[in-house]
């Protein structure tokens, strides 16, 4: 009887264990997914993914979204403005930190509020008003391309040198997010005010730079081992530059927001300017192209075929029966360049022939042609 009673007693301590367990494995699983939508999957990124790869992402699920492009489908809106608070909160780093920590219940208060998703997007596009940060300096670069690169199109990729925010302390400069705190002796703002009488009844008031921080508002007790405290590092990266049909030389190609980081400071644009290069057979005038071809005397007298090879590789075919002029201009609709606003409608193509004379004749071909083309030559002058 009484092994039955401890059997039983085991049993018990067992349950009750398996319960605990489950209780804990269920509050492990709380604690460690933090409450809210994920913002990384919004965007389709990596929880380490850097700043350029918030904005990209960005970048292009707004473009894709954006309601002028979605008539009337809700669904796309909705995703439009999910996108839009995603990366209002990761691209700020001190959202992103508390997001990080503590999920969407972090950010309420006053870091939870959400701009509306259409200043954001003109913001982040160049159609707003920056507020409250100074923008960095522009980046100006020529790109060399080819005729056949316009014609066709192409996505080329250009390395650059830029500066980008640490990718380890996100820019605070510390080893550790919690070694960053608010400067208690000017709360944060980097300014104190001070007063000075300077006479009976007057007294002076002046904002100084808060010697605690040293005007940053923030204290960091650590150093980041990555960027040595520096907040920013500098390496090469590839920027994808795509160039597309019919674009013209000196058409310039904007990369909101991808010039060097820094922290507190909106990066400067990268700007791209197309410079073509000169092509051998073909010579661009806005969405017409030119070219010459030459013929011999006997073709210009009977005729000719000519093949002609495209800037796209296709095969294209002059041919003439007539007796062709020097100088005569040869048209071909839809073969020039694909205009940029409808890459399906193309200029012309003009063709210039110019005729060869042989060097030398002899006296029989000269006594020939005169007895054979004489009377045509005065009956045309």
């Amino acid at each position: 009887m009484r092994v039955s009673t401890a059997l039983l007693s085991i049993a018990a301590l067992l349950l009750l264990a398996v319960a605990l367990g489950d209780e804990l494995q269920g509050v492990r699983g709380a604690l460690a997914a933090p409450p809210g939508p994920d913002y990384y999957a919004v965007l389709g990124i990596k929880r380490d993914a850097d700043d350029r790869e918030i904005r990209r992402a960005y970048r292009d699920l707004a473009k894709k979204l954006h309601p002028d492009r979605n008539p009337g489908d809700a669904e796309a809106e909705r995703k439009f403005k999910e996108v839009a608070e995603a990366y209002e909160v990761l691209s700020d780093a001190e959202k992103r930190r508390i997001y990080d920590q503590h999920g969407v219940e972090g950010l309420k208060g006053n870091q939870g509020q959400h701009h509306n998703p259409f200043d954001i997007f003109q913001n982040f596009f160049g159609g707003g008003q920056q507020q409250q940060q100074r923008k960095g300096p522009d980046v100006n670069m020529d790109l060399e391309v080819t005729l056949e690169d316009l014609y066709i199109g192409r996505r080329i990729a250009l390395e650059i040198s830029r500066q980008t925010l640490c990718h380890k302390c996100r820019g605070s400069g510390a080893k550790n997010a919690d070694d960053v705190t608010v400067c208690r002796e000017c709360q944060g703002r980097g300014v104190k005010m001070t007063q000075h009488q300077v006479a009976p009844g007057f007294v002076q008031q002046m904002q100084t730079t808060c010697p605690k921080c040293n005007g940053k508002g923030k204290i960091v007790t650590s150093t980041c081992p990555t960027c040595k405290g520096h907040k920013v590092v500098r390496g090469d990266d590839l920027l994808s530059v795509d160039v597309e049909r019919g674009m013209p030389d000196g058409h310039r190609i904007t990369f909101p927001r991808e010039g060097d980081q820094h922290p507190d400071i909106t990066p400067g644009d990268i700007i791209i300017t197309l410079r073509t290069v000169p092509n051998k057979r073909f010579r661009r005038h806005g969405n017409n192209l030119y070219m010459k071809e030459t013929i011999t005397l006997l073709e210009a007298l009977t005729g000719f075929e000519r093949s002609i090879k495209h800037l796209d590789g296709r095969t294209i075919t002059i041919q003439r029966t007539a007796v062709t002029q020097p100088g005569f201009v040869h048209e071909i609709p839809q073969e020039g360049m694909p205009k940029h606003d409808d890459p399906s409608d193309r200029g012309k193509l003009f063709v210039e022939i110019a005729v060869v004379l042989p060097s030398s004749i002899t006296s029989t071909q000269a006594e020939a042609f005169k007895e054979q083309l004489s009377g045509h030559v005065r009956d045309e002058l």
